[in-house]
């Protein structure tokens, strides 16, 4: 909704998303929410430089 809004106001905006869990309807799999935990831990420390980068280009 809040890129919406921004579209709708002519304002520029960036959305970064990180995949956890692959949900592949051919190949589905139980939830394994240590797994999606460890994953989003592990991207912790490239995304703040991703987000630290690119506020200093603002």
């Amino acid at each position: 909704p809040e890129v919406l809004v921004a579209n709708h106001m002519s304002l520029a905006c960036c959305a970064i998303s990180v995949l956890t869990d692959e949900c592949d309807p051919d190949n589905l799999k139980p939830v394994n929410i240590t797994q999606i935990i460890k994953t989003a831990e592990a991207s912790e420390g490239k995304l703040t430089e991703l987000y630290v980068e690119l506020i200093s280009k603002l």
